[in-house]
């Protein structure tokens, strides 16, 4: 019996439609899409520079801001942005769809940069007149408030029952650290996906150029987050080179030793999001000879996120963030091998939970919790841990050094290669 219903996608996005929700064009993702270079670099002229935005909305302008993608929209597309009524996110258009509701959660909304307010908690109307002008912006509510109720036509469309409550929901990421319950002050969401993500409560707002802070899911919540562009997309991208299936590249990196026999990978494959913020970066591998196998490039695969996840915690705790516990949730975390080798090179232990299915998860409890206050610990209490293992920290020290090293010692070379790629794909076009 379906009582309530939770919503959740990935985000920022930015999608605009006409004001019956008609959209206009296709949605521009998150973070992985860095077409709004130009844009970031004018409102940050137009708005005071880094610090003035960082001060008011916690984050600086970056591929992961969704203004500047609104602002793509509206000089590249003008035709398109002056129908644009309404602007959804994944969750919200779902919202909008099923109960005719047109809310934002304040967590997606604080991924708005520079048209949120992370102080007031609220849209910051002088920038947003200036990015989104003529744009209704959505009400804002809290994750876990109930938007609307199932309208006739969209119980025809689902078959559930008319009158059924809806959540406003949220982004994916954040979803996920419900379900886990990993929303408590000290915790850190790690997710094990297409992309590493990571969600740290904090109790007040934490300012750093080089992450994200952002509002809560759960209302008077505060979070430090940062996420890297690439993960698992690199691990898909070696199988589909390969011509292999997954298990069978990871008992090859199984047995490759720590260090994958002198590999160093850079996982910047789509460019870097957190805490480099570079769009341009790209993908070196390092210490290649004709001796190194599948199982040495998918273990450097492993690794190179593994000393992102660590370059993250770094930034996380140098910006006044605080990490008491780390807990994962995501599909890397149905073997240990990919997760072994993150405590060993953070020198972190990971609590890793019963359900690891995520969003879904987080979503349900918290559409339960719209009808009955309930505990996530309840829900989905821990299954395991993984404890770094102390004897292979001294290689890991050693090649997380040469990690660092590499990106600023290559920096200019892959962003000449960047622009070339860049320039290829006008030609193609």
């Amino acid at each position: 019996e379906v009582v309530c219903v939770g919503v959740s996608g990935m985000g920022p996005c930015v999608a605009l439609t006409a004001a019956d929700g008609t959209p206009l064009r296709p949605a521009i993702l998150y973070g992985v899409d860095t077409r709004a270079s130009r844009q970031i670099a004018a409102l940050n002229d137009q708005l005071g520079g880094d610090d003035t935005i960082l001060a008011r909305c916690g984050s600086v302008l970056s591929s992961q801001a969704a203004g500047p993608k609104i602002a793509w929209v509206r000089e590249e597309e003008p035709e398109v942005y002056q129908r644009a009524q309404r602007l959804f996110m994944p969750a919200s258009y779902l919202v909008w769809h099923l109960t005719g509701a047109y809310t934002l959660d304040h967590q997606s909304a604080s991924q708005c940069t520079p048209l949120y307010d992370i102080e007031a908690r609220d849209w910051y109307r002088p920038w947003a007149d200036i990015v989104a002008p003529g744009i209704p912006l959505p009400e804002l509510r809290w994750a876990g408030d109930i938007a609307g109720t199932i309208s006739q036509a969209a119980a025809d469309d689902t078959g559930l029952a008319p009158g059924i409550p809806v959540v406003t929901g949220t982004i994916d990421a954040w979803a996920e650290a419900l379900s886990v319950d990993a929303h408590n002050v000290g915790d850190l969401m790690l997710m094990y996906g297409t992309t590493m993500f990571f969600i740290n409560t904090v109790t007040q707002p934490v300012r750093s150029a080089e992450l994200w802070s952002t509002i809560g899911a759960l209302k008077d919540t505060r979070n430090v987050a940062g996420g890297m562009a690439t993960s698992g997309a690199i691990t898909a991208w070696l199988r589909e080179l390969f011509g292999s299936d997954y298990r069978e590249l990871v008992g090859a990196a199984a047995i490759s030793p720590p260090g994958a026999n002198g590999l160093v990978m850079l996982p910047y494959f789509a460019g870097e999001r957190t805490p480099i913020l570079d769009p341009d970066a790209r993908g070196v591998i390092a210490g290649l000879s004709l001796e190194h196998s599948r199982g040495d490039l998918y273990r450097a695969a492993l690794e190179a996120t593994a000393f992102g996840v660590r370059h993250n915690i770094e930034a996380i705790e140098a910006a006044g963030g605080t990490i008491d516990r780390i807990v994962c949730v995501g599909g890397g975390t149905q073997g240990d091998v990919w997760p072994q080798i993150v405590s060993d090179i953070t020198n972190r232990v990971q609590v890793i939970p019963t359900e690891t299915i995520g969003a879904s998860y987080g979503m349900a409890w918290l559409a339960a919790c719209a009808l009955q206050p309930s505990s996530p610990a309840r829900w989905n209490p821990p299954a395991r841990t993984l404890e770094p293992r102390g004897e292979v920290r001294w290689r890991y020290d050693e090649l997380y050094r040469h990690y660092r090293d590499l990106y600023h010692h290559t920096a200019a070379i892959q962003h000449a290669l960047s622009a070339i790629q860049h320039d290829t794909a006008r030609e193609r076009r």
